[in-house]
């Protein structure tokens, strides 16, 4: 697909973000409780949008001589956080307010003055297969003859859920799943939706949802390391519906400063020889994580971000043999509030060896909230902008994930500082605005 160049008619030809937008979360727990929480205080006037690119974020226009910076969301045409509508499933049952108190993130306070709001909200029970998480003992959950039964009991969902919003986005804040490499089934559209039939145990729940949102040509994003759509048979569902895809696994505390650090490294021609991470944390994903089979998950996704931003098949005197260990250890008086501790060594000048330590005391989902928000009203808008919508995924989005997607044969692009110019240059460039690469020599010439 083609995209059109800034300032053509199809880069005037977004449409408008009128009505609802219906935002559905397959796992409303800690994440999800403090996103919904969060955008209804800043709907209240409660609190501020802190950690939102769109909320507080500018984008600079044209030259710096023209001082033209507005704030994204007065730009660019975004939902508006009062047309944001809320629904989704879980598997413990009762409302968002009970969600919010079991998960422990927002203060008393805080939520009693919301509790209203939160009650209003009954997450319907979720598909769910103990096989994927075995650390959950589900309270609710779907019950069908296969796993096209619970696919459809999803989408029927959906279309109800339509009929109250004009507009719909999938994000998925549930648990880490297992990890699998893709199988025969996940090769086409085709053999997927026979594996649904035949109840094929490599389908995950996850794939459930996004091929559930997919069909219903709704944008699915993954806050989660799991496989879901990084599928060749989702992929082809999403361009197929025009429906947006996106990376995985929300990056938050110690991959987010992975991909700041890294490239300061690497842009001073300072060697790595190794890097140490470790986590704790007590939350509900530090449990599930607790299992072998779901760290290896979180594993992957966490440990491909050196190798991409260091390239050491370019860089072997600097980058050629970084030992790279991530641990996450489940501690359960944390709870939400992670922490995650790096010991960094890396040499300069003559081989001398030099050291760096981090210890970022975060939490995680007051760190992840804002990403999902943002998510939500970017994939919001690159549905209904023809540039971006028939790609399937929307690499633009990179900024926001530790397991950033990209084309067949296209390394993904994981330097927090390019994905930031890649998503704003994206927004210029859907808006007719000329793209900003910095050269600057224009301001130094005759």
């Amino acid at each position: 697909m083609s995209i059109p160049k800034a300032g053509s008619p199809d880069a005037a030809s977004i449409k408008p973000a009128t009505g609802k937008l219906g935002i559905m979360i397959p796992g409303m727990g800690a994440v999800a409780t403090t996103l919904i929480a969060g955008v209804e205080a800043v709907r209240r006037g409660f609190a501020k949008p802190f950690g939102s690119t769109t909320q507080m974020g500018t984008i600079r226009l044209g030259k710096r001589t023209e001082n033209r910076t507005p704030l994204i969301k007065d730009w660019a045409p975004l939902a508006k956080l009062d047309d944001l509508v809320f629904t989704g499933w879980d598997i413990f049952g009762g409302n968002l307010y009970d969600a919010a108190k079991t998960a422990g993130v927002l203060d008393h306070e805080q939520l009693e003055s919301m509790k209203d709001f939160l009650q209003s909200i009954e997450p319907m029970p979720a598909a769910f297969d103990q096989r994927w998480v075995k650390r959950l003992t589900p309270k609710v959950q779907k019950v069908g003859k296969n796993k096209c039964d619970l696919a459809s009991q999803i989408r029927n969902e959906i279309a109800e859920f339509k009929t109250k919003t004009d507009r719909q986005v999938m994000i998925w804040c549930g648990s880490t799943e297992i990890y699998i490499e893709p199988k025969p089934v996940h090769q086409t559209l085709e053999a997927f939706e026979k594996g649904l039939v035949a109840d094929d145990p490599d389908i995950s729940p996850s794939m459930l949802y996004a091929w559930a949102a997919l069909k219903e040509g709704i944008p699915f994003a993954n806050g989660a390391p799991n496989l879901t759509v990084d599928i060749p048979a989702l992929q082809e569902l999403s361009k197929k519906m025009n429906a947006p895809i996106c990376g995985k696994d929300f990056k938050t505390g110690q991959t987010f400063l992975k991909t700041v650090l890294a490239p300061g490294f690497k842009a001073r021609q300072l060697g790595v020889s190794g890097w140490y991470s470790t986590n704790i944390l007590g939350n509900r994903d530090g449990e599930v994580l607790d299992d072998p089979d779901n760290f290896r998950t979180k594993e992957v996704s966490k440990l491909g971000v050196l190798e991409h931003i260091f390239q050491p098949e370019k860089n072997p005197e600097l980058y050629g043999d970084v030992f790279h260990k991530v641990r996450i250890n489940y501690y359960p008086p944390r709870g939400d509030n992670k922490e995650g501790w790096d010991n960094i060594d890396i040499f300069g000048w003559l081989g001398y060896p030099m050291q760096i330590k981090v210890d970022f005391l975060c939490r995680d989902s007051i760190l992840a909230a804002p990403l999902a928000l943002d998510l939500c009203l970017f994939m919001d808008l690159a549905a209904r902008t023809p540039a971006l919508r028939g790609l399937g995924i929307q690499e633009w989005l990179s900024f926001f994930f530790k397991d950033p997607d990209s084309a067949p044969g296209v390394y993904p692009e994981h330097d927090l500082f390019i994905q930031q110019m890649k998503l704003k240059n994206t927004l210029r460039h859907i808006m007719g605005e000329d793209l900003i690469t910095h050269l600057g020599l224009e301001y130094y010439g005759e």
